[in-house]
């Protein structure tokens, strides 16, 4: 439980930090909607692109299987600022309260087993995908929703462990990109040809134990040096 509190706590600071305090009542600092929903289906549509499924391209190509832990992980940031969000108007408990009531989910269970690498019938895996987008407008509340979510990550090769460590990477390298002008248009996400989500697993694989810091730092030498 206490790694769910502490991504619904970095998740909390990095929407106050992006898009001010009060991001909970739907607008930005500047005024601007903002739809977690569309956030999280563009992502899904992004998962899905990384399955060979196109039937006219080459169906027999591998999925790309770092890139699908990737996505998985940005819908994740997207679904807690939804469920932050619907708790701030509703039940309002503290986030450890709500991290509590997420453990309690149905399929959190699957979330403690060990890792699987990801299977090769790709196209039950988008069918999966495909029924937690559903879920998303069809009027399920959000319990069902991050019930059916979990199931989408553990089929992606993940389980809590690893979710939460490439949350953490994605968490201080979507910090690093609003410090460094995402927002504007000037930041680079290829550095010297490799996409920065690449670099960042690159830092974590060489590193297991680094703290927040010292990515954010790691990536800081990485970046000035493109």
């Amino acid at each position: 439980m206490s790694q769910i509190l502490s991504m619904l706590q970095l998740q909390q600071q990095l929407n106050d930090s992006t898009n001010g305090t009060g991001w909970e009542n739907g607008l930005t600092k500047n005024g601007k909607p903002i739809d977690w929903n569309r956030c999280i289906y563009l992502e899904c549509a992004e998962l899905v692109e990384s399955y060979p499924w196109k039937h006219w391209k080459n169906i027999d190509a591998a999925a790309d299987k770092e890139n699908i832990k990737i996505e998985v992980v940005d819908i994740w940031h997207f679904l807690l600022s939804e469920i932050i969000r619907v708790n701030s108007i509703t039940q309002q408990l503290s986030l450890a309260e709500l991290a509590t009531r997420i453990s309690f989910a149905n399929n959190f269970g699957l979330m403690r087993t060990n890792t699987k690498d990801i299977d090769d019938d790709y196209f039950l895996q988008i069918e999966c995908i495909e029924d937690f987008i559903k879920s998303i407008f069809t009027g399920n509340d959000l319990t069902t929703i991050v019930e059916k979510y979990f199931k989408v990550v553990v089929q992606s090769g993940l389980n809590l462990e690893t979710l939460y460590k490439l949350y953490i990477g994605k968490n201080i390298l979507n910090s690093f990109r609003q410090d460094n002008g995402y927002k504007d248009g000037s930041y680079k996400k290829l550095w010297n040809g490799v996409e920065d989500n690449v670099v960042m697993q690159n830092i974590l694989d060489s590193s297991p134990a680094i703290t927040p810091q010292e990515l954010y730092d790691a990536l800081y030498l990485a970046y000035k040096a493109i």
